[in-house]
Formats: C-alpha cells, sequence, structure tokens
C-alpha cells in the first residue's frame, strides 16, 4: 500500500494506462522484472543528478530495465548514457536490492552509488527524459519522488536501506 507522500506520483489517464500496459507486457514476456538506478554524487558540489520522464511525474535518479542476458553493471551504465550523457570511469558502488511494490509484486531494483563519472555534455530533453541535471542536496527539486528521498536519506543520511522501493 502506498502511503500518503506518493499519491502524487500515482499515474493517471494516459500516461497510467499506458505505463500499467508496459508493467503488463513484461509480466506476460518476463516472470520478474530487474531494473537499476544509480545515485550519481558530485563531491565537488555536493549535487546528485535527477531526472524528470515526459511519462512519469516527479524527479527521480536515473537507470531503467535490465535486459536478459545483460548485467546490472552494463544495463546502469547503458541507461547512464541514454538519460543523462554519463560515463563511468570507475565501477560502480553497489548498495541495495529493493522490492518496488508500487510497480508490480515482481519488479526489483538494484540501486548503486556513482562518485567517479564523466559528463559529455548537458542533457538535453528528448521523447523520454523532459528534464535533467545535478541539484545541491540541500535544494533538491519540488516533486522529488518518496523513493528517491529515501534513496538519498540512506546513503548521506545514513538511514538503514529499506527493503522496498
Amino acid at each position: 500500500m502506498a502511503s500518503d507522500d506518493e499519491v502524487p506520483f500515482r499515474q493517471t489517464g494516459w500516461p497510467g494506462l499506458r505505463a500499467r500496459l508496459f508493467h503488463l507486457y513484461f509480466v506476460l514476456r518476463r516472470p520478474m522484472t530487474l531494473g537499476v538506478r544509480g545515485l550519481i554524487h558530485d563531491g565537488a558540489t555536493n549535487s546528485v543528478f535527477l531526472i524528470r520522464h515526459t511519462y512519469v511525474p516527479g524527479w527521480q535518479l536515473p537507470g531503467g530495465g535490465v535486459e536478459a542476458g545483460e548485467i546490472m553493471a552494463d544495463a546502469l551504465a547503458r541507461e547512464l548514457a541514454e538519460e543523462g550523457n554519463i560515463a563511468l570511469t570507475a565501477p560502480p558502488v553497489f548498495k541495495s536490492m529493493h522490492l518496488n511494490r508500487r510497480s508490480s509484486r515482481r519488479d526489483h531494483v538494484g540501486f548503486y552509488l556513482i562518485e567517479n563519472f564523466s559528463q559529455t555534455a548537458p542533457k538535453l530533453p528528448d521523447r523520454e527524459i523532459a528534464e535533467a541535471g545535478f541539484f545541491p542536496l540541500d535544494r533538491l527539486p519540488e516533486g522529488t519522488t518518496p523513493a528517491t528521498l529515501r534513496r538519498i536519506a540512506e546513503v548521506f543520511g545514513n538511514m538503514p536501506a529499506s527493503p522496498y522501493w
């Protein structure tokens, strides 16, 4: 059950139907889905990289699905390049695994911390990403998703990792 602070991030209308159909497709194709998300931290500016999709509300960590035959770290590198023009310059640090029960009872997300990276160019809006950028930890954008805030608190606020996304 979603908490009250997650209600504004529920999908409604066409985007909600599209998201549910997308998940139904994966449930039929695969018995379990696996995704990755990365917390990209720029230590020099004490900021994190967040994205805002065109099809779901809120600011969140970049990431996406792991394809069949793909390892999680490779999926993360691919997603960071696609969603933020971010290239890893050292292996990401695996932090935790979470059940994403908001999506389905079959969806799991591997969470990584990235502190060694380069950005080849600022990410410009496209069909998937409406906005992207680095935000100081003490000035995250309004509409940052509850799950994103929890992951940031787990890494920088010494909160215990939740088993749920």
